[in-house]
């Protein structure tokens, strides 16, 4: 993907890489890019980049939502034996 690329070509060097500066550089791409543009970027993919963003997007939300239901699973399990 061509934003990837720039993107790795401008933090090369500059940041190790860890979660938390991954985290920091989505974040404020995400902040600069109107929905347009990233709907634009998103067309600019090919079948297998556009295959790998939506499976990687399923994993991640569901994932959490999993997550989610096993932090309020062990309260919902106490409620139902009232």
């Amino acid at each position: 993907m061509k934003l990837v690329d720039e993107l790795f070509e401008i933090y090369r060097g500059k940041l190790q890489g860890t979660e938390e500066d991954l985290d920091m550089i989505t974040l404020a791409v995400l902040e600069q890019l109107s929905q347009r543009e990233m709907l634009n970027i998103i067309k600019e993919l090919n079948e297998e980049e556009l295959a790998y963003f939506f499976r990687l997007y399923l994993f991640e939300a569901l994932k959490q939502r999993f997550d989610m239901y096993d932090a309020g699973n062990d309260f919902g399990d106490k409620r139902l034996y009232h």
